[in-house]
């Protein structure tokens, strides 16, 4: 559930519809936090266009996150 703790980066996660099988096509979005100051812990798609994003803690401080740091990719146009 969201209250799991979440403990590494997302690397390059790609989001693509249940049931679909396939390379990524445009519009399968990318999310990637596997960088410095990343934060990025957990990425799950609600519907076509709606992501819950889960940001982890920040290092020095586990009660807050105070930013968010991270990459989409492979967007398609009015998406």
């Amino acid at each position: 559930g969201s209250d799991d703790i979440i403990a590494g980066n997302v690397s390059k996660y790609i989001v693509l519809p249940a049931g679909y099988c396939g390379q990524p096509k445009k519009g399968h979005l990318i999310f990637d936090a596997c960088f410095e100051s990343g934060n990025l812990g957990r990425v799950d798609q609600v519907s076509e266009f709606e992501y819950d994003l889960f940001i982890r803690p920040d290092t020095c401080n586990p009660r807050f996150r105070v930013w968010f740091n991270f990459t989409v990719e492979n967007v398609k146009e009015s998406q």
